[in-house]
């Protein structure tokens, strides 16, 4: 069954900027390539952080969404530092992750650490893509053609040895639904668990018959993710 990477979801062609790079610099980019947050890179193109619109933000003396643990006292408003660098404004240490890594790592971690983007880097911290919420959900709106060779060749054939005769697989909207007979009730079961997992997969259907202990007729049971 095929594993999901970092390298299959993340957008190759990523925009960065320098840490000397100046405020307006910064603004003009997240402008120009319509994105909210840019990874920072020294001169040998490793990682050093991120800066956002959040970071920009602070600049102007406004808080962003940073969480604070004491509450801001009154007093006249701070006038805003537009002369900063990249290496200044932006957040650091930038959470990182490799391009081998499972993409649900990559969830987790973007889960756990409350970020929106986990730039992609090689051994050395260079960049080499990033990975955001969005390409996380981009992955469970793929065609359902893409969905049912992922089923039928990385689940039954390559996994479960189960031929395209035995089974036959259906796929509408996400929605699987695999009919045929197979030799055990066990093989039944992790064809549809596998199914389940098939980035994609919104149920599965099954209607699956089985050898194992004489001849069954196949029910109708509905599995969610």
């Amino acid at each position: 069954m095929r594993q999901w990477h970092v390298r299959d979801l993340m957008t190759a062609d990523v925009v960065s900027v320098r840490e000397d790079a100046r405020y307006r610099e910064i603004l003009d980019a997240l402008d120009r390539n319509r994105v909210s947050a840019l990874p920072v890179v020294d001169a040998e193109g490793r990682v050093a952080g991120v800066v956002s619109e959040a970071d920009l933000l602070r600049a102007e003396g406004h808080p962003g969404d940073r969480p604070r643990l004491l509450p801001r006292l009154p007093g006249p408003p701070r006038p805003p530092d537009r002369t900063g660098t990249a290496r200044e404004l932006m957040t650091a240490p930038a959470v990182t992750i490799g391009p081998d890594e499972p993409v649900n790592r990559a969830a987790r971690l973007i889960e756990g650490r409350r970020v929106k983007r986990l730039p992609v880097v090689d051994g050395e911290r260079r960049l080499l893509g990033i990975l955001s919420r969005r390409d996380l959900v981009r992955m469970h709106m793929r065609p359902d053609a893409d969905i049912r060779a992922d089923i039928v060749d990385g689940v039954l054939k390559h996994t479960l040895w189960i031929t395209p005769s035995q089974v036959d697989v259906g796929v509408g909207d996400g929605v699987v639904e695999l009919r045929g007979r197979v030799d055990r009730r066990t093989t039944a079961a992790s064809a549809v668990r596998l199914a389940e997992q098939v980035p994609g997969v919104v149920r599965v259907v099954d209607r699956l018959a089985w050898d194992e202990d004489g001849p069954t007729t196949p029910g109708v049971v509905v599995h969610l993710p």
